[in-house]
């Protein structure tokens, strides 16, 4: 095996080295499928080989916990890509020929191989083995054309083509395991980066991808006609406005016995004078323009420092707009009051016009809804909000964009 394999590597390194710029169109679509190919016959040959090292407790005998956590530090594999060239070795091993033949064969590709074993496995639990071998070649048949995502949705209905008398409990079956496989898989890895960032993946399961997509897409539409953010960049701020929604809730859980909440170290130069920096209790740095923001939100708890260190307002109540001055702010703005913006009071800070470090008030003179991208935008300093002689809210744009600067307000919560 491994002079053939040595044979192999030698031939596709003379392949890397021929110019596909010189091949007509016809051999460019025929190399790329005689690639494609010979890739799926590799990944058979590979599962078999982790199949017989986990046979054997290669693993284990090299001093490793399991054979997925070795093929992870050998083959230098994400961890769950490990686990699964694990579990699709054992499934291949333990399931119908077929399978391994039509992925040798090159005819299926290494994901399709995973659903058409699942779905083999679910079939042989539910209407043994004669109907599982027909489920074999009907499904791999499917898979000349359909991908994996339809290959396994057409799956759930394969008895009825094997074995109809049973479909409809096997139906049931094949949701179970599949429940069970995404309750399996379910995790959330939060990567913390260098500078205070945070990259997020993971794999829900139905339920928590059903109330996680009814928070955010109403989230995720753009603001107004002007928004300039990209759609994830809107799912970004959509995932930080249900944060500060659950934060200012009150009613998640003490953590370490103090109520949850993030905590912005600042000095009163950076808040009067626009100077320096803060920090979060993380330990990573913010600017001082956004610190001043942070500062009107009561989700946030400010530590004010003076020059000689000492506390001068650790989260002075005065300074936030909450229980009566809140409510009365709602009524008057029913939701972000900046132009176009259709988010609702929930979704919203209270924004001290005249910052309240600058020597602003907290009364609802002095105060305007905003949701987070516009409280974000309007602290870049372009646009200028004043309240109207009738009370309400009005924004100033930018010269660049209105060299009349006439002042716009908000009429979507007023619509009625």
């Amino acid at each position: 095996m491994l002079e053939g394999l040595a044979q192999a590597g030698a031939a596709v390194a003379d392949c890397l080295d021929a110019p596909a710029w010189a091949l007509s169109e016809h051999d460019l679509v025929a190399a790329l499928d005689a690639a494609h190919r010979l890739a799926q016959r590799l990944a058979a040959v590979q599962l078999a080989l982790v199949r017989e090292v986990d046979g054997r407790g290669t693993a284990r005998a090299q001093g490793a916990s399991s054979t997925a956590v070795w093929l992870r530090d050998r083959l230098r594999l994400d961890g769950s890509a490990a686990r699964r060239l694990v579990d699709l070795a054992g499934a291949l091993d333990g399931g119908a020929p077929g399978v391994r033949a039509a992925l040798a064969d090159g005819d299926i590709t290494v994901e399709q191989a995973r659903v058409i074993g699942e779905t083999v496995q679910t079939v042989h639990t539910a209407a043994g083995a004669e109907a599982a071998e027909k489920a074999v070649g009907v499904l791999v048949e499917w898979a000349g054309t359909f991908e994996p995502t339809l290959l396994r949705k057409l799956g759930t209905r394969v008895l009825d083509h094997v074995a109809p008398e049973l479909a409809e409990a096997a139906a049931s079956a094949a949701l179970e395991a599949e429940a069970r496989r995404a309750d399996r898989d379910r995790h959330v890895t939060v990567s913390e980066l260098r500078d205070g960032r945070l990259r997020l993946s993971g794999n829900l399961d139905a339920e928590a991808a059903g109330l996680l997509r009814a928070a955010l897409d109403p989230l995720t539409s753009p603001s107004g006609p002007d928004d300039p953010r990209c759609p994830g960049q809107r799912r970004h701020d959509a995932l930080a406005d249900l944060c500060r929604l659950a934060l200012r809730t009150g009613e998640l859980p003490e953590h370490g016995g103090e109520p949850a909440q993030i905590v912005v170290t600042t000095s009163y130069d950076v808040l009067a004078r626009h100077l320096g920096a803060g920090a979060l209790d993380t330990g990573f740095g913010l600017t001082a323009d956004t610190v001043r923001r942070l500062a009107c939100d009561a989700a946030i708890l400010p530590a004010v420092l003076g020059s000689a260190g000492q506390a001068l307002d650790v989260g002075r109540q005065r300074r936030l707009v909450t229980g009566p001055l809140r409510r009365a702010l709602v009524l008057r703005d029913r939701g972000c009051a900046f132009p176009g913006c259709d988010r609702p009071p929930r979704w919203c800070d209270a924004h001290h016009i005249r910052h309240w470090a600058d020597g602003g008030d907290t009364n609802l003179a002095n105060a305007v809804l905003l949701c987070g991208h516009h409280h974000r935008h309007v602290h870049r300093g372009e646009w200028t909000v004043r309240v109207g002689g009738d009370g309400h809210p009005e924004f100033v744009p930018p010269a660049w964009l209105d060299p009349g600067q006439f002042p716009r307000r908000n009429h979507y919560h007023r619509r009625t």
